[in-house]
C-alpha cells in the first residue's frame, strides 16, 4: 500500500489557507527552524572537520613514531647520542611537533633533541610520564594542547628504552575555529537574507508559496544536504568526494566554493603527510614504513600460491670512515650515488616487481618477486642481483674531487624457505647480512637455520655477559713474562677469563668480541685495570722488587677518550708505580684515528706508564707505525713464533723486527714460546722479554704470588 507523502509545496498551501490565523505562530516556527538548521549545520560541520583532523594527526603521529622508533634502535643500542640527536633534531623540524623525548627503561631523558641536552638523565615527570613508560607498544595519549605519541624501543625481547613525540593541538584547532566561524558567519548571513524573503512570501500568502518553497529547495536546503553528504564521505577518508560545482555569486556560492578549496586542501595535506611518511627524504626511495606495508601485502598474496620472494638487506661497508673524515655532507652526497647505483642494478637486472627502500643510515633493502623472464628459481636470481650489486657498488665513488672505496655486504633470505611472516623475514635478512660483514664484507650471504642460532647464542651471550663482573663469574689469569738473557721473571700478561655459573669457562675469543661490539667492554675494561693494578702491588710488595702487569686495551676504550682518567684513578687507588703498568694496543685500534691515539698515548707515556704495541706484525702497516706512535716495546705474534725453528721466512722476519725495534730503542717481547729451541734461538737474536706455556700458563692471582716467592 503506496505512503501519501505531502511535500513542501502542499504544505506551504496548507499553511497559506491558514495564514491569517496563524500568521505569528507560522513566523516564529520558521524562524526558530532556521536557526536550528543553522546550528547543526555548523555543529555537523565543525564535527566533521575536528574528527577529520584529529584522525589525520593520530595517523600521521603513529606513522611517525613507528618510523623514528626503528631508526632509533642501531643508535640507542650503541648509545650514540650523535645519531639520536640527528634524528630526534629531523624530527622537530617537522610542522607542528612540539617536543621529542628519547628515554631509558627506567623512563629518563637521554636526549631532546637540543644541542646541549640539558634535560639529560632527568626523569619523564609529567602526567603522561607513567603510562609512556609502562606501556609495551605504540601508546596514543591526548591532553587539551598536546597529542602526545609513545613507541618503546626494543631489540628482540630486550627493551632500550622509548620515544615519545608530541604533537602541538594549537594550529588544528585554530583552523577547525577559523572554518567553523566562517560557516556559522556565512549560515548567519544567509538567514538575515532569506528571513526576510520568507516574511515576503508570507504575506504573499498562496500565490509566492510555491516559490518560497523552490527557492529555499534550490537555494539552501540542497546544498547543504549535498555539503553534508560530502562532509561524511570526506570523514570516511573519500578526499575526492564531489563537491557541488557552483557558480552563484552569493554566500550559498561562497560556501560551496569554500568547502570545496577546503576539501581539496585537506587531500592534498594528506597526500603530503603521507609522502612523508612513507618516502625517504634523502634519496626519494621508499622507507622502512612503505616497504613493511608492500612487504606484508605480498606476503598475504603469495601464501599458498607456491611463489617465491627474496629480500636482500645490503649494507654500505666502514660508510662510518666517511662521514668521520669527509663530514655528513658528504656521507649523504655518497648515499645518493649509492643509491642511484642500486636502483640501476634493481631495475636492470631485479624484474618489474622489484622494490628498493632505504631503512636509513646506510641501509637498503630490495625485494625480489621471480617473473616468467627470470623463471622460477628465486634463489639464482637473488645470487645473480647480489652479484651485480657488490661489483656495481665496488667502483669508486668520486665526492669533493675525492675518490672513495666502499662495499657493501648483502644479506639474502628467501619466503618461503626461510620464514612465511614479514617480520621473520626481516629478521632473517638482517642476521645474513651481519654473517656477510664478519665474512670479510663486500659480499653476499644466504639466510640459514645456524645462523639464526648463532644470534641467538650470541644475544644470550650478551645478556649473560652483563654483570658477570658483579657476580664474580669474571676474573683475571696471569701469564709470566721473563726476561730471555737470565730468564727471570719481571712481569705478567693479564688476561681475562669468565666462568659462566651454568656453561663453565667460556673462551675469551667468544666473549671478548661480543663485549666490544655491544659496548660492554666500556664498563668491564676500567674494572679489569683496577684488579689488574691492586694485584701487581701486592706482588711488589711481596718480592721486594717491582713487576709490571700489562693490561689490554680494547679499540672501544682508546675512542672514549676515557682512557687516561681511568689509568690515572687505577694508579691512584692501588698505590703501584706508573712504571709498572703497561698497555698494550694492536696496531688495527691505532689504525682506526692514529692521531689521536698517537695523543693519548703520549699523555700516558708522560706520566710514566708503558706502551706496547701487541701482535705486531699482522697489522696493515706493519713498522712503519713505530715512526708515527710513541710506543715502549713491541710483541711479536706467536704466528710467526711457532715457526721460528722451522721457516727460514720467519726467522728472517723476527730477526729483521728486532734489529729495527732496538734501533729505534724499543723492547722486543716474542709471544707463545712453547719449546726450549724457540727460547735458545729468540734469545740469540737478542729478544729482551717472552712469554708461552714453556715458561708457564696463565694462573690466577693467588698461584703467581705463590710463583714470585
Amino acid at each position: 500500500m503506496m505512503t501519501w507523502r505531502m511535500g513542501l509545496s502542499a504544505k506551504f498551501g496548507a499553511l497559506i489557507a491558514i495564514a491569517l490565523v496563524v500568521l505569528l505562530g507560522v513566523v516564529l516556527l520558521m524562524l526558530q527552524r532556521q536557526h536550528a538548521m543553522q546550528a547543526e549545520v555548523v555543529r555537523v560541520g565543525g564535527d566533521a572537520m575536528r574528527t577529520l583532523i584529529m584522525s589525520r594527526l593520530r595517523k600521521r603521529g603513529e606513522a611517525t613514531i613507528g618510523q623514528v622508533a626503528d631508526s632509533l634502535v642501531n643508535p640507542l643500542y650503541y648509545f650514540d647520542l650523535d645519531s639520536i640527536g640527528g634524528i630526534a633534531r629531523d624530527v622537530m623540524r617537522q610542522p607542528d611537533v612540539a617536543y621529542v623525548l628519547v628515554y631509558d627503561t627506567n623512563g629518563d631523558i637521554i636526549h631532546d633533541g637540543s644541542g646541549d641536552i640539558p634535560t639529560y638523565g632527568q626523569a619523564m615527570n609529567d602526567p603522561l610520564a607513567y603510562e609512556v613508560v609502562s606501556a609495551r607498544g605504540e601508546h596514543t595519549q591526548l591532553t587539551a594542547g598536546v597529542l602526545d605519541v609513545s613507541a618503546p624501543i626494543s631489540v628482540g625481547e630486550q627493551r632500550l628504552g622509548g620515544v615519545r613525540i608530541g604533537f602541538s593541538l594549537t594550529s588544528a584547532r585554530a583552523d577547525e575555529e577559523q572554518a567553523s566561524a566562517r560557516m556559522s558567519q556565512r549560515l548567519n548571513e544567509i538567514g538575515k537574507r532569506h528571513l526576510q524573503w520568507i516574511v515576503v512570501l508570507l504575506l504573499s500568502l498562496v500565490g509566492l508559496a510555491v516559490l518560497v518553497s523552490y527557492a529555499l529547495q534550490r537555494a539552501l536546503v540542497r546544498p547543504i544536504r549535498q555539503l553534508a553528504g560530502a562532509a561524511r564521505e570526506i570523514e570516511a577518508g573519500n578526499f575526492a568526494a564531489e563537491i557541488p560545482d557552483s557558480r552563484r555569486q552569493d554566500e550559498v556560492g561562497d560556501l560551496l566554493r569554500a568547502f570545496g578549496r577546503m576539501s581539496e586542501s585537506i587531500g592534498r595535506h594528506d597526500r603530503d603527510i603521507r609522502r612523508m611518511a612513507y618516502t625517504d627524504p634523502l634519496t626519494g626511495l621508499a622507507n622502512r614504513l612503505a616497504f613493511r606495508e608492500n612487504l606484508d601485502r605480498r606476503v598475504v598474496q603469495l601464501q599458498g600460491a607456491g611463489r617465491e620472494m627474496a629480500l636482500l638487506f645490503a649494507d654500505i661497508d666502514d660508510f662510518k670512515r666517511v662521514n668521520d673524515s669527509l663530514g655528513h655532507d658528504a656521507g649523504d652526497e655518497v648515499l645518493v650515488q649509492f643509491a642511484n647505483r642500486i636502483r640501476e642494478a634493481v631495475s636492470r637486472y631485479g624484474g618489474s616487481d622489484a622494490m628498493l627502500a632505504r631503512f636509513g643510515g646506510d641501509e637498503f633493502v630490495v625485494l625480489l618477486q621471480a617473473d616468467e623472464r627470470h623463471g622460477a628459481d628465486m634463489r639464482a636470481l637473488a645470487s645473480s642481483v647480489a652479484e651485480n650489486l657488490v661489483s656495481e657498488l665496488s667502483r669508486p665513488i668520486r665526492v669533493q674531487e675525492r675518490q672513495v672505496f666502499l662495499g657493501t655486504s648483502i644479506g639474502i633470505t628467501l619466503f618461503p624457505d626461510d620464514a612465511r611472516e614479514a617480520a621473520t623475514l626481516m629478521k632473517n635478512g638482517d642476521i645474513a647480512m651481519y654473517q656477510a660483514k664478519v665474512a670479510g664484507k663486500n659480499c653476499f650471504r644466504f639466510f640459514s637455520r645456524a645462523m639464526d642460532q648463532a644470534v641467538a647464542r650470541r644475544i644470550r651471550m650478551e645478556t649473560d655477559l652483563r654483570g658477570a663482573w658483579e657476580r664474580g663469574e669474571l676474573s683475571l689469569a696471569y701469564q709470566p713474562v721473563y726476561r730471555l738473557s737470565d730468564r727471570r721473571l719481571v712481569g705478567a700478561e693479564a688476561l681475562l677469563r669468565w666462568q659462566h655459573e651454568e656453561q663453565g669457562a667460556i673462551a675469551p675469543s667468544a666473549f671478548i668480541d661480543v663485549a666490544e661490539q655491544s659496548g660492554l667492554i666500556e664498563r668491564i675494561g676500567p674494572e679489569v685495570l683496577r684488579a689488574a693494578c691492586r694485584d701487581a702491588a701486592s706482588w711488589s710488595a711481596a718480592n721486594g722488587e717491582a713487576l709490571f702487569v700489562s693490561v689490554n686495551v680494547s679499540p672501544r676504550q682508546l675512542r672514549s677518550g676515557d682512557l687516561p682518567r681511568h689509568v690515572t684513578r687505577a694508579l691512584q687507588e692501588s698505590g703501584l708505580a706508573p712504571h709498572a703498568l703497561h698497555l698494550e694496543l694492536t696496531e688495527t685500534t691505532i689504525i682506526s684515528d692514529e692521531k689521536q691515539a698517537s695523543a693519548m698515548l703520549s699523555k700516558l707515556r708522560g706520566e710514566g706508564v708503558r706502551v706496547w704495541l701487541d701482535d705486531f706484525g699482522t697489522g696493515f702497516s706493519g713498522l712503519s707505525h713505530l715512526r708515527r706512535v710513541p710506543v715502549d716495546g713491541v710483541k711479536i705474534d706467536r704466528s710467526f713464533v711457532s715457526d721460528v725453528t722451522r721457516d727460514p721466512d720467519d726467522l728472517a722476519l723476527t730477526t729483521a723486527i728486532i734489529a729495527m725495534a732496538h734501533s729505534l730503542g724499543i723492547i722486543v717481547v716474542a709471544e707463545g714460546i712453547e719449546d726450549e729451541q724457540q727460547y735458545a734461538l729468540l734469545k740469540q737474536r737478542n729478544c729482551d722479554l717472552g712469554q708461552g706455556y714453556w715458561f708457564g700458563r696463565p694462573v690466577a692471582a693467588r698461584e703467581f704470588a705463590k710463583l714470585i716467592a
